[in-house]
């Protein structure tokens, strides 16, 4: 829940207890005073008035409007977990009559059914957004006096549009839930409980995640949920609590699961047939007849003379395709090709049969060869070209960074950045840029997760060791978490430093524009505010939950990758102050298509995508997917990506970072082994360098 803000005193927080007790309907109650009233007052700022339902009516369409403040029931609002507005403590939510998403729209009390036009978002404002339309609850015409009509109009950040509670003022984060547990484990459920978080005012909400993906909301009275998970799919479960204000704790520990398969199933998939190769130039595409299995056929392995070089993934609803490209093999080459099928539970079919594939006597493709550079025992996040086409890394959970010669593969550690603490997820030490003039000042740019926050910080390189005592921190308070945390920092052409930051496991503060989460966020080298950033703060745009992944085009242009929940993944073309519609948007999902929203330039299904870096050569985007475990290459035409192409499907695993080589070519680097517990030196990577064609 968003915080309804206040500049005025704060309120004694009994009743907003009660009003969090009373969030989801079944659940068990904490004790509160008799004579407690159950949901809470909402109060326009400007006018001190109180959100009222005329008359006292609970009839469907009631009119609602603002009117003195009384203590009755038709002025107790109750913001439940689904996100909406109850009133009487009934299912009478409240309403955007005709589910009109352009303004003026007139709002109501309608039974409660679930519809996006009842479903609102706070923020830490004040502001009461409707999901679906994007439009603010807002008093007509700046009124102020009783009985004046409430209604939907486009969000200026006026008072007369901004409201609070009894949690005004509230900015003290619940402590960690204790103890997570599972019990009760079977295929397709389990039972998650753990033990009760504290809070200042009251816990109002629980959120259960896993591996940074939310599944489930329940109320700050629940200790306990049945969960619906995916059987054979190891998960990492954990909670975070959330107050009525909207502050969210830190993460409980990961409990990790592997459901049992829901039927024992020996029967392997029939041989894929019918395979066949052709080539152009160094590249080899191959096709072949799918499978059948009595269950369902998930994957199908690629072999290239006996060696696996690929796999091509579906799930339960979705088949995987039948095709597979093969690239920056060597020319003028003969291969052998086979493909194998798999079914859910790793049964195996005999192979199909093989393929024989000669290669031409040049590239004539857009990736031409893949050299290994360099092996790590840890995770490489950020990657940067030094000016004499050396490379430097972090790697993210040993905190330390790496100077690599990529032509003889020599590594120095020049040495650990202070202050670095993990999250037992996705935090720690992470992006990294060189400055423009690092010729006269040697100073690296660097982000990273401390103790207490995200932070961007520089440090001088001299004589290839970091000068701690040098170190200065340009900006802190960005909200830490165990998974959202960004990372990924750039230069721009026109000298600025851009960031990305995630929201910090909490989607309330990507709308929040005086929040530094959930933003690209644009800063002068020193670390001071540029004078022409849109908010007269660091952020640059709003509304995004996790970018990991920026980089310029040609005509000086921001492109910027971005994890979505469960939906969808995205790529964006970043404007100056542009809202991309986090936590109400996800991909092209929910109410993407509501005026104010920036729509992605191009969308992936989480199963293909989880994508981190992206890195633009020749006006060609190319994208690092992890769940993916692949590389997409997308041509910039215009505003739009064109002609979007995947490579090394499985071949190398699971893909964190692209960047630009001084020679025309690519870095990339895989994050295979250990990048969601934090332990460092549990890895096995890798780090490529890949030759583009033209």
């Amino acid at each position: 829940m968003k915080a309804f803000t206040s500049n005025r005193r704060r309120w004694s927080p009994v009743r907003l207890t009660a009003a969090v007790v009373a969030a989801v309907a079944g659940v068990g109650a904490v004790a509160v005073p008799a004579a407690a009233v159950t949901g809470s007052t909402i109060v326009g700022v400007a006018s001190g008035r109180c959100l009222d339902v005329v008359g006292q009516s609970q009839a469907d369409k009631a009119g609602v409007d603002i009117y003195d403040c009384n203590g009755q029931a038709n002025q107790a609002w109750t913001f439940t977990a689904a996100g909406e507005l109850r009133v009487y403590d009934s299912p009478k939510c409240l309403d955007v009559a005709g589910q009109a998403t352009t303004a003026p729209a007139v709002v109501q009390i309608y039974t409660c059914n679930g519809g996006a036009n009842q479903k609102w978002r706070i923020d830490s404002t004040g502001t009461i957004v409707g999901v679906q339309s994007g439009l603010c609850l807002d008093v007509t015409g700046a009124g102020t006096a009783n009985s004046t009509a409430v209604g939907l109009w486009t969000c200026n950040g006026q008072a007369n549009q901004q409201w609070r509670t009894a949690s005004g003022g509230d900015t003290q984060p619940p402590t960690v839930p204790g103890n997570p547990r599972v019990s009760n484990l079977a295929c397709d459920t389990v039972t998650f409980a753990w033990n009760a978080s504290t809070d200042n005012v009251g816990v109002a909400f629980y959120d259960v995640y896993h591996d940074g993906q939310l599944i489930k909301s329940v109320s700050g009275a629940t200790l306990s949920t049945d969960l619906t998970v995916v059987p054979g799919t190891t998960w990492g479960l954990y909670v975070n609590a959330r107050d009525a204000a909207g502050n969210v704790s830190q993460a409980s520990t990961t409990v990790p699961i592997t459901p049992p398969q829901c039927q024992a199933d020996t029967q392997p998939p029939t041989a894929p047939a019918a395979l066949s190769g052709t080539a152009a130039g160094t590249t080899v595409t191959l096709r072949w007849t799918a499978a059948s299995d009595n269950i369902g056929v998930r994957a199908y392995d690629i072999y290239r003379d006996n060696a696996k070089i690929g796999t091509v993934t579906g799930t339960a609803s979705t088949p995987p395709a039948t095709t597979f490209t093969d690239s920056a093999l060597a020319a003028n080459t003969t291969y052998q090709y086979y493909v194998v099928a798999r079914d859910a539970q790793a049964n195996v079919s005999a192979h199909s049969n093989t393929a024989t594939v000669t290669t031409g006597g040049a590239c004539g493709a857009s990736v031409c060869a893949v050299t290994q550079i360099a092996t790590d025992t840890d995770i490489p996040w950020g990657l940067a070209t030094l000016p004499d086409g050396t490379i430097l890394y972090t790697r993210r959970d040993a905190q330390d960074i790496v100077h690599l010669n990529p032509a003889t593969g020599a590594k120095t550690t020049v040495g650990t950045v202070p202050n670095v603490q993990s999250t037992d997820g996705e935090g720690g030490l992470t992006g990294l840029a060189v400055s423009s003039t690092y010729g006269s000042d040697h100073w690296l740019y660097i982000m990273h997760t401390s103790p207490s926050d995200n932070r961007i910080v520089r440090i001088k390189l001299e004589n290839d060791k970091l000068t701690t005592s040098s170190e200065q921190i340009l900006l802190s308070g960005i909200l830490r978490n165990k998974f959202h945390d960004g990372g990924r920092l750039r230069f721009g052409p026109d000298g600025k430093l851009y960031a990305g930051t995630g929201d910090a496991q909490n989607g309330d503060n990507a709308q929040n524009t005086t929040s530094l989460n959930g933003k690209v966020l644009r800063l002068n080298p020193d670390g001071t505010v540029p004078s022409d950033n849109p908010f007269g703060n660091y952020v640059w745009s709003y509304g995004h939950r996790n970018p990991q992944g920026l980089a310029f085009d040609s005509q000086g242009r921001l492109w910027e990758q971005e994890f979505g929940n469960s939906v969808m993944d995205e790529t964006n073309l970043i404007t100056k102050g542009g809202n991309y519609g986090w936590p109400a948007c996800e991909g092209t999902s929910g109410s993407c298509g509501t005026a104010g929203f920036i729509t992605p330039k191009h969308t992936y299904p989480v199963a293909e995508g989880s994508c981190s870096g992206i890195a633009v050569v020749r006006d060609v985007l190319y994208v690092a997917c992890e769940r993916g475990t692949r590389m997409y290459r997308e041509v910039i035409s215009g505003s739009e990506l064109t002609n979007v192409q995947t490579y090394f499907n499985g071949t190398y695993g699971r893909l964190r970072t692209v960047e630009p080589a001084p020679d025309g070519g690519l870095w990339l680097t895989t994050t295979n082994n250990g990048d969601k517990d934090s332990i460092p030196n549990n890895s096995n990577e890798k780090i490529f360098h890949v030759t583009l064609g033209t």
